[in-house]
């Protein structure tokens, strides 16, 4: 079950040669309810790319959001991504569970947390993900 989201990091990328991971800020870990280590996946919004790394928590700063390794030819500099979190969950813990969403701008200050997983970004002129069949013409 999706457990957090952090939608429009703006990533910096790394050295090809560096560890193979993602590492953000940690405020941005702590306001996700992420951890470093943690198994996440990251979708590119700018080239479609996806892909799966672990977390590591920046050393100082905030609103980092550096790759590192093999990640670097999956996400440019300037990139916006999303950073899916995912959690285990019996019946009845999944259905008491709501995913923790966290909102960036540009410089990956967080500008809103909330619950809402579908939710559209006034900002950013989006929809919510979920009118996205309505707006199909009920195609999927």
């Amino acid at each position: 079950m999706l457990k957090s989201k952090i939608h429009r990091v703006t990533v910096a990328a790394g050295l090809l040669g560096d560890a193979t991971s993602l590492v953000l800020s940690r405020e941005l870990l702590r306001a996700a309810d992420l951890l470093p280590g943690e198994r996440v996946d990251v979708v590119d919004i700018t080239n479609g790319s996806r892909f799966t790394t672990h977390l590591e928590e920046a050393a100082g700063g905030t609103g980092v959001a550096v790759l590192g390794g093999a990640n670097v030819r999956l996400a440019a500099t300037g990139d916006l991504v999303i950073i899916i979190g995912y959690g285990s969950y019996d019946a009845g813990e999944a259905e008491r569970t709501d995913p923790q969403v966290v909102f960036v701008d540009r410089q990956n200050r967080i500008t809103q947390i909330g619950h809402d997983a579908a939710a559209d970004i006034p900002e950013f002129d989006t929809v919510r993900g979920d009118t996205l069949v309505e707006s199909a013409g009920g195609r999927t």
